[in-house]
């Protein structure tokens, strides 16, 4: 599947669930590891594990499923590995901690 096309299948599937504050960060001219990266924030643990669960079935029923997937036992922070597209799941504490944007210097939302 093309890069764009799996990013929006991902993002749709975080929308759908009612991901918070989803950040879209094309990083091709940035990094050889993917395309895109996406951050969204979840409002509990159990909605970041169902948020990262329908991202996964949605891309295995499309035929592109995850390289890898990390920390949906504690659902604070979900790393979903999807190849040419990185998703990151996290509750809104982790994420102000980490600020992934501003550690790639983007702050653009798609």
């Amino acid at each position: 599947m093309k890069p764009k096309k799996l990013h929006d299948l991902a993002q749709k599937a975080l929308e759908d669930l009612k991901g918070q504050d989803i950040v879209s960060i094309n990083i091709t001219k940035m990094s050889t590891i993917a395309d895109y990266m996406i951050v969204v924030t979840a409002t509990s643990s159990r909605h970041a594990k169902s948020l990262a669960d329908e991202v996964v079935k949605r891309c295995k029923d499309a035929g592109a499923p995850p390289r890898s997937m990390e920390g949906q036992e504690t659902g604070e922070w979900v790393l979903i590995d999807l190849g040419d597209v990185i998703v990151h799941v996290m509750l809104a504490s982790v994420r102000k901690l980490y600020d992934l944007e501003s550690l790639w210097k983007i702050t653009t939302k798609a």
